[in-house]
């Protein structure tokens, strides 16, 4: 006689049931055995127990249930090497640090204090400044260095930068700078982006035969360009300053892809409104600055390491992360020059600065993964 589901259910339970005194037992067992590796001086990683014990599991099983049964184990393995480490971890500095830094934080973000951000007047990153403080005190820079250059010397107290483009994705010259420089990330945007075609005035869209914007913003409106055959489409700098360039250089025949904000800054009649290839569109901004400030409403933290090229080694991290249940948001991978096949890791994730969740998370990966680097943890808007 078939069981109905509610039988089936039943003996899942039962199990379930015993697999939760095991585990238990087990971890409790787990805790013991870290006290005596302390005691002992013994590293909480044993890769070669680790090894023998996955070989020897379930041989006699089927071979599906064998790699499931591998999986299980693989994170269980993670699971206990986390729960010794509450009590096993070596003093670290970094949590001190990070606890100051709360206390020290001001309670409000400033209003208009000096910040740098690339481009000129018009671009986005300078609405961005205007969106994360009332009266910014901005100081353009040329490029995106310039901006990291400018915190790291002390010229402004902040720097806001493009990190990431809903439709485009990463800005990639800023994700190998942050490598070159130390900061700490203040707070984060989303603002949505609107393009225009501008050109100008009397200037037709028959007339065009280039149009000049920042690689970022011609890959946001590929669609549009598609549209327009025979024009040469040239990548420059920054939106805002291809239109101050067009502005001034006389031309009648080129156009470019930049906000309306500068159609009103430089003069420039609007071809085109909302080009882009999504009404979605948003730029991630991060604000640096050079100490670590941590200001009330913090839910992100972004934190940068590299590992060891062999296998697993990247899942070994995203483990440690599934065992505390923090969600990760972003992965983004860089290659590390002068090394072949090595790479930098960024994540971004959940996790309140308060909880122990958040403080083993950066406890583990400071001890046990080479060039950890916490870059902050802060609101994003």
């Amino acid at each position: 006689m078939e069981s109905s589901i509610d039988e089936l259910r039943a003996r899942v339970d039962e199990v379930d049931d015993e697999l939760a005194a095991l585990f238990a037992r087990r971890m409790q067992a787990v805790k013991e055995i870290g006290l005596y590796k302390k005691e002992h001086n013994m590293p909480i990683l044993d890769p070669a127990r680790e090894r023998a014990k996955l070989a020897a599991l379930g041989t006699d099983l089927d071979p599906a249930l064998r790699r499931y049964l591998r999986i299980f184990f693989t994170s269980l393995f993670e699971m206990s090497r986390s729960y010794q480490a509450q009590s096993y971890r070596p003093p670290s500095e970094l949590p001190q640090v990070i606890e100051t830094a709360l206390t020290q934080t001001p309670k409000v973000f400033p209003d208009s204090p000096p910040v740098a951000c690339q481009g000129v007047e018009g671009a986005y990153s300078q609405q961005a400044c205007d969106r994360l403080f009332d009266l910014p005190n901005i100081m353009f820079c040329n490029t995106f260095e310039g901006v990291f250059q400018a915190v790291d010397k002390g010229l402004c107290r902040y720097g806001v930068l493009p990190l990431e483009n809903s439709t485009a994705g990463s800005v990639n010259e800023v994700y190998d700078l942050m490598n070159e420089y130390r900061f700490f990330i203040a707070r984060g945007l989303r603002l949505n982006i609107q393009h225009s075609l501008l050109a100008p005035n009397g200037v037709k869209m028959a007339d065009v035969r280039e149009v000049f914007s920042h690689q970022q913003a011609i890959q946001q409106c590929s669609r549009f360009l598609k549209s327009i055959p025979n024009v040469k489409v040239t990548a420059c700098e920054n939106t805002a300053t291809a239109a101050q360039d067009l502005a001034e250089s006389g031309r009648r025949d080129a156009a470019v892809i930049s906000s309306q904000e500068c159609a009103e800054l430089y003069g420039l009649a609007t071809l085109s409104y909302s080009i882009q290839d999504t009404e979605n569109n948003y730029t991630r901004f991060i604000c640096i600055t050079k100490g670590l400030e941590i200001y009330p409403g913090a839910h992100k933290t972004s934190i940068m390491l590299s590992l060891p090229h062999r296998p697993g080694s990247l899942y070994a991290i995203m483990a440690k992360f599934n065992a505390l249940g923090i969600n990760i948001q972003k992965l983004e991978s860089r290659p590390i020059a002068g090394m072949d096949f090595e790479f930098r890791f960024y994540f971004d994730f959940d996790a309140e600065v308060y909880s122990d969740e958040f403080k083993q998370i950066i406890a583990e990966l400071e001890q046990e993964t080479p060039s950890f680097t916490y870059l902050g943890s802060y609101q994003e808007l």
